[in-house]
């Protein structure tokens, strides 16, 4: 897979508004599912307990946490672009997000990203990302929103 190569602000601005890429599958394991639970203490019984989850649940198996599927955004989005010749990035918000499909244990993700804006901050550039999560087979999108990102590049 090749990826798109930026290494200023003026490089992103090149690509306002058109559709950045799309990053590689990625399956959410059960051990994944299990070790986020482990980081965030969140231990619901839908995402962490299989047999529960088969009889219970909704949908028939354990499902990832949202906020699992929303950390799998910088991992996803290093695989659409490198992005060189800066100091320092940092993660800066999130808008208008929305989860709307579970992604169930073993389901296979991967994210589509469009650049919506590209501001020049006195240096920093502040760039606002349009993300959406597909399902392999899912109609629906696991989720759907803009997260923004604040490069301090070099000269």
């Amino acid at each position: 897979m090749s990826r798109l190569l930026i290494q200023s602000h003026q490089e992103f601005e090149n690509y306002l508004g058109q559709k950045l890429g799309v990053s590689e599958y990625h399956t959410v394991t059960q051990e994944q599912i299990d070790k986020f639970a482990e980081a965030t203490l969140d231990f619901q019984w839908i995402h962490t307990n299989p047999e529960k989850a088969k009889t219970e649940g909704a949908f028939g198996s354990t499902i990832a946490h949202g906020y699992l599927t929303l950390s799998l955004l910088p991992f996803m989005w290093e695989q659409v672009v490198e992005v060189k010749n800066f100091k320092m990035l940092v993660n800066y918000g999130i808008e208008q997000f929305k989860f709307s499909a579970p992604v169930l244990v073993n389901s296979k993700v991967r994210t589509h990203v469009w650049l919506q804006e590209c501001t020049n901050l006195r240096g920093i550039s502040r760039i606002k990302l349009r993300v959406q999560m597909e399902i392999e087979g899912n109609k629906k999108p696991a989720f759907d929103g803009t997260i923004i990102f604040l490069y301090h590049f070099n000269n």
